[in-house]
């Protein structure tokens, strides 16, 4: 896309393109989902002759709230980004977003094949629905960071007339 600078003496200078934001968009739903699972119970105490105790995420681990809280930061940082970039994104944190994001996935499904904690507890622990909802939000969270990720990226290149990249 090209527009005139000055149209009497007729130059052209290329409109860098920029990146679409769906994937920033998904990602920050996958994010808001993320946040709203340690509030949930992620386990459950299941032995004989006690009351059933359910606990939350913030209770079970704090990894868990970090990890959302850091997934905040990255969200700010990558609307900033938008902002900031005469492209719209910087690849380098869309893609430790979703690295972030993977760790999430791993840990949900982790803490979804054997609870974390149980050992030092000493009781079994049942999964509950909140490591479920963390896992809907991560993998959410994973594929909007990485939508984002592939789009054009940079401050430091622009499209010259032949459609070819050139450094400043």
């Amino acid at each position: 896309m090209s527009h005139t600078d000055n149209p009497s003496r007729g130059t052209t200078t290329a409109t860098p393109a920029r990146a679409r934001t769906t994937g920033l968009v998904v990602a920050a739903i996958g994010i808001v989902i993320f946040n709203v699972a340690p509030f949930i119970a992620w386990v459950s105490t299941s032995d004989e002759g006690t009351e059933r105790t359910e606990v939350t995420g913030y209770e079970t681990d704090s990894l868990i709230p970090f990890i959302a809280y850091l997934g905040i930061g990255l969200l700010l940082s990558m609307i900033y980004a938008t902002r900031r970039a005469s492209r719209g994104q910087h690849r380098g944190l869309s893609l430790v977003s979703m690295a972030v994001a993977l760790a999430a996935v791993l840990q949900c499904l982790v803490f979804a094949i054997d609870s974390m904690g149980g050992l030092e507890r000493g009781y079994d622990l049942d999964i509950q629905a909140g490591v479920f909802v963390g896992l809907v939000g991560a993998i959410v969270w994973s594929v909007g960071s990485g939508l984002l990720a592939k789009e054009v990226e940079g401050d430091d290149r622009l499209d010259d007339d032949r459609g070819t990249d050139r450094a400043h």
